[in-house]
């Protein structure tokens, strides 16, 4: 059997192993499965790319931001429409 030497930073190597210990697996064997999976999609096994999370997208920060002043204003709970959310998120 081969043996592979990687360089990783310290945190993301210890936040691996919880999780794949959590999944009741050695940090070898998760690596191991990332390869295997590799070679049967011809690629890596899910998408590359620059596109970022939706939800921390810049129109939907303001409309959280803005829900969180009103909540802070008011001290309750602000209920609003679903015409009333989608005119923020487009504003």
């Amino acid at each position: 059997m081969a043996q592979v030497n990687i360089r990783i930073d310290d945190t993301l190597k210890e936040q691996g192993e919880i999780l794949f210990s959590a999944l009741g697996m050695s940090f070898s064997t998760a690596v191991s499965i990332f390869v295997n999976q590799s070679v049967r999609e011809g690629g890596l096994p899910f998408a590359v790319t620059t596109k970022t999370d939706p939800f921390y997208s810049e129109s939907n920060m303001k409309v959280l931001r803005a829900s969180i002043a009103d909540m802070e204003a008011r001290r309750g709970i602000v209920r609003k429409t679903m015409d009333e959310l989608e005119a923020m998120e487009n504003a």
